[in-house]
């Protein structure tokens, strides 16, 4: 039985690709057989977690007031306990405290270091601390990545395209395309209308969905611009809902006012249960998604496993879920094509009957959570039997 450390910067209650790619990982390697304790930042807010879990002390991040900082003395001092469980292998998932301690950790422990790269550092940074040049935070970012790169023993990537760009940053350590999977029983039995009469949103009304953080990086402001174009040319009652937070929330705000969006634009935060999340997808007629700088696209696979068509971009990490082209229309990066795709799916029924139905299928044979966790665990495998 593999027994594994996880650590990183990030975890629920916060809400972010990393923690969902945690928390399915984690579940279907449980239910291969392996044991796998987190070490992750404790936060304000409480949130339940089984006896494998381990809470650090962190304090407020000024520059992401979303994330905490991890103490690295408390994680490092988890050595004597660690020793004594007797882990086969430590799995690395953010770059900051969760690196260096979990580094510390493995080379005291003697045990092989994996990492999954699961931003694209180089262009979050700016929108974080625009106070720099964006040239030095792109040398910073490809800087640090070597060097981070050069201290484990494997590198998890979750999309070709992201594997392209640490390439051509000079990390040649070995690497494994491996991304998150999607557990069909979290995912299914969404009630669309229910949440159409949460929010007074007529059962006729053409509704998009956005789920995600409400991030500068995540590229929102364009569906605002889609948004007006789909009002002004066919839909004058249009809405896009936005389910999620952050810090861009202020900015998107105003623009929906300049725009004269204000009554096609539904900010609803987070969803407070698994449940409303679901509903809040199923509602939608077409789920959009413009990010250029996903290292996978995980909310599309979501939108999917729901029967919901999509509309997105194949940029980045996305490339690799859109190129089937099953389940979803690709758009073109400008306003105009994306809207002519989304007037096309909301002028057409029987089209997004099927691809609904075409999402449903490639979820299930190509992307399940336990097929992943599968080859992680031939992963760790290679490495543990390499150590002996």
């Amino acid at each position: 039985m593999l027994k594994i450390i996880m650590i990183s910067d990030v975890y629920l209650p916060r809400i972010n690709g990393v923690s969902t790619s945690i928390l399915t990982f984690r579940k279907a390697l449980q239910a291969l057989g392996c044991e796998v304790l987190l070490i992750a930042p404790e936060y304000p807010q409480p949130h339940p977690d089984d006896d494998q879990v381990v809470r650090i002390p962190s304090r407020y991040l000024f520059i992401d007031p979303e994330d905490r900082m991890m103490q690295y003395s408390k994680v490092v001092q988890l050595y004597p306990r660690l020793r004594d469980w007797q882990p086969h292998l430590l799995h690395i998932h953010t770059p900051f405290v969760a690196h260096y301690a979990g580094l510390k950790l493995a080379r005291k422990l003697q045990i092989p270091l994996v990492e999954t790269y699961h931003t694209f550092f180089e262009e979050y940074l700016f929108h974080y601390v625009n106070f720099a040049p964006k040239p030095w935070l792109r040398w910073a970012a490809r800087h640090y990545s070597r060097s981070q790169c050069r201290q484990i023993n494997r590198l998890i990537v979750p999309s070709n395209a992201m594997l392209e760009a640490l390439r051509a940053y000079g990390i040649s350590a070995p690497a494994s395309i491996l991304p998150t999977g999607i557990d069909l029983e979290k995912f299914s039995g969404g009630d669309g209308a229910r949440f159409r009469h949460k929010y007074a949103i007529p059962p006729q009304r053409p509704t998009l969905v956005y789920v995600g953080r409400v991030a500068y990086e995540k590229n929102i402001c364009f569906l605002l611009e889609v948004i007006q174009l789909v009002k002004n040319t066919s839909h004058p009652d249009i809405l896009l809902v936005i389910a999620g937070e952050g810090p861009a929330l202020g900015q998107l705000r105003k623009q929906a006012e300049l725009l004269d969006l204000k009554e096609n634009v539904l900010f609803i935060g987070y969803s407070k249960t698994h449940q409303d999340l679901m509903d809040c997808y199923c509602a939608g007629d077409v789920f959009v998604f413009a990010s250029r700088t996903e290292t996978q696209g995980l909310v599309l696979l979501e939108a999917m496993s729901l029967g919901v068509a999509v509309v997105a971009m194949a940029v980045m990490g996305t490339k690799d879920i859109l190129q089937a082209e099953q389940g979803a229309l690709v758009a073109q990066e400008n306003p105009a094509d994306f809207a002519a795709k989304v007037q096309q799916l909301l002028g057409d029924p029987a089209l997004r009957q099927r691809l609904a139905q075409e999402g449903k299928n490639y979820v299930r044979h190509n992307w399940l959570a336990e097929t992943m966790a599968k080859r992680m665990t031939e992963v760790y495998n290679s490495l543990v039997c390499n150590r002996l």
